[in-house]
């Protein structure tokens, strides 16, 4: 939802929400700064959804010159590892949100958190309870019916304080005993009625080891974390609206002097993927996919794997717009960004995907020579290359039909075709194997048409691309489709995940000798089949491996501007 907002330099600036609400409190004395957050729970690897949270957060910090910091909400020991804080770390660094020195656990205040519970038993705002978890849920009521009072709900100051110690101590089982905040039991907002605030788990932590056995729920311990840090816009997505009467009854309680503001705006659906960490968790351990940075995914970990760019992520961020009202972006679009963030920027060359033989009958047997080939035609400055060229060519297979429909221009025996960056060539024929599968395309080449021009003015409408057969470098190579079946929807009935058999194809292709030299993450546009990335897992010295990033092929239009 974009609004209209400060003229700058004649221009009217536009505004979204967000910044128009930062605005306003800046202008009235509210906070004399910004300070945002991006508070991931390391239980998961991070997908295109919180891109936009980290790229919105720390965008914010920047326009208006405050801070940024990077926490972790480890406060549920149960799913949290050290290799999901690693690999968030690297996902916020690639995408360029630079956190400096401002890098923050929840666990560093576990403390802090403990006393402010202390607090507010000590203020008859928070008993411990001995209900279970099913008869938490059924004293809680319903949408239309208030809830009923907590039988531990009148116990003393005195007594709370002794049984909540008891809890740190470990003298209770996980669940035997929480610790729940005393607010509105007939509250017509369910997350008001004495919800829960700590639960007892003998859980080692990742960050503190054994030193807990009690922990706060999000909840309680995401508004403390904020005031703590000084934060004074607290970001999130609209399912937390909800729960912000009770982020305000946290930090009001807790008397802290200069509350942080919690502000929701819409997440970001990608049509036809998953993003579900339970379901990409399922994928992984089934080996339905070879982990979470697996290219057919949308974490940030396999975007980056398969050859997206910080670049491109941000102009689908932008693209996308922040809003109050939930809405999809079309995956096309995430494809429209990488294309217009590459085709500038690499190198385009020649790689067969499914080639056959291509024979020069009268070029001379044992001789080659280098030919020159622009790196792309849309940018000089990336210069140009040698490519080695000799009597053994490989072409795809589709370039080449023995009996072709009207308006194909490739070869046929007696068409005239240009070899890209080289010669005409005219086709002669084609030898077949017992099965009648063609194993050689023979032809002629004309010597004065070097370069793919002919010197007395002839025309050919069709240009195909090829690769030298005894310098080619042979790969393999990543065809990518949706993991999901487009037709059939994201689920079946029985909540599973519709899979698509054709998600992955591999191939084994011959590529320019150049491409020997490429290193990992490196990208290319392979003529005509599309921009391909190295793949940094599976790649070996000698046989790299290039996942395919998107093809050349888009669907998407960008929406023209109102005016």
């Amino acid at each position: 939802m974009e609004v209209r907002g400060q003229t700058v330099m004649g221009e009217t600036e536009s505004r979204n929400f967000i910044e128009q609400i930062i605005d306003k409190d800046l202008a009235e004395g509210v906070y004399d700064t910004v300070h945002t957050r991006f508070p991931p729970e390391p239980n998961g690897y991070l997908h295109i959804g919180h891109a936009k949270s980290i790229l919105l957060n720390y965008g914010l910090a920047q326009k208006y010159g405050g801070k940024f910091n990077v926490r972790f909400d480890d406060t549920n020991p149960t799913k949290e590892k050290e290799e999901f804080v690693e690999s968030i770390k690297a996902d916020v660094a690639w995408l360029g949100a630079d956190w400096e020195d401002r890098l923050f656990f929840a666990s560093g205040y576990f403390e802090e958190m403990y006393e402010g519970a202390v607090k507010l038993i000590k203020k008859g705002k928070a008993y411990v309870s001995d209900l279970s978890a099913d008869e938490i849920r059924e004293y809680r009521g319903t949408l239309t019916e208030a809830g009923k009072e907590d039988p531990s709900a009148g116990r003393s100051v005195e007594e709370n304080l002794k049984l909540f110690e008891e809890m740190k101590e470990g003298k209770y089982a996980d669940g035997e005993k929480v610790l729940r905040a005393r607010i509105d039991m007939a509250s017509p907002n369910i997350n008001m009625r004495d919800p829960v605030i700590y639960r007892v788990a003998h859980i080692p932590h990742h960050n503190t080891g054994d030193k807990w056995c009690i922990y706060p729920m999000y909840d309680f311990a995401h508004p403390i974390e904020d005031a703590i840090e000084g934060i004074t816009h607290s970001i999130c997505t609209l399912e937390f609206e909800d729960h912000r009467p009770l982020y305000d009854w946290v930090v009001r309680e807790l008397e802290y002097p200069h509350p942080p503001k919690q502000i929701e705006f819409a997440k970001m659906y990608l049509t036809n993927v998953v993003t579900g960490k339970r379901y990409i968790k399922k994928l992984v351990e089934e080996g339905i996919v070879d982990g979470w940075d697996d290219p057919r995914l949308v974490s940030i970990a396999a975007l980056r794997r398969r050859g997206f760019t910080p670049e491109s992520i941000r102009m689908f961020v932008e693209l996308c717009g922040v809003s109050k009202a939930n809405s999809s972006a079309d995956y096309a679009m995430l494809e429209y960004c990488i294309r217009e963030d590459l085709k500038l920027k690499r190198p385009r060359m020649m790689a067969v995907l499914d080639p056959v033989k291509l024979i020069i009958d009268n070029y001379p047997e044992g001789e080659s020579e280098m030919l020159e080939a622009p790196n792309n035609l849309e940018n000089e400055a990336l210069g140009k290359r040698k490519i080695p060229f000799g009597r053994e060519l490989y072409i795809e297979r589709e370039d080449f039909m023995e009996e072709p429909p009207r308006k194909y221009f490739r070869m046929f025996p007696g068409n005239e075709v240009r070899l890209m960056n080289a010669y005409f060539v005219t086709c002669t024929g084609c030898v077949k194997d017992e099965n009648g599968v063609i194993t050689e395309v023979h032809c002629t080449y004309d010597p004065a048409s070097k370069g793919g021009n002919s010197p007395d003015g002839r025309k050919v409408k069709g240009t195909i691309h090829w690769v030298p057969a005894k310098e080619a470098v042979k790969a393999t190579v990543r065809l990518y489709e949706n993991i999901i079946d487009e037709e059939s929807g994201v689920y079946n009935e029985d909540g599973s995940l519709n899979l698509n058999p054709n998600s992955l194809t591999e191939r084994e292709a011959y590529l320019e000798p150049a491409l020997a030299a490429a290193k990992a993450y490196e990208s290319f546009q392979f003529v005509r089949n599309g921009f391909f990335c190295v793949d940094y897992k599976d790649s070996e010295e000698g046989a790299p491996v290039f996942n395919r990033i998107v093809s050349l092929k888009s669907s998407f239009v960008l929406p023209k501007k109102e005016d």
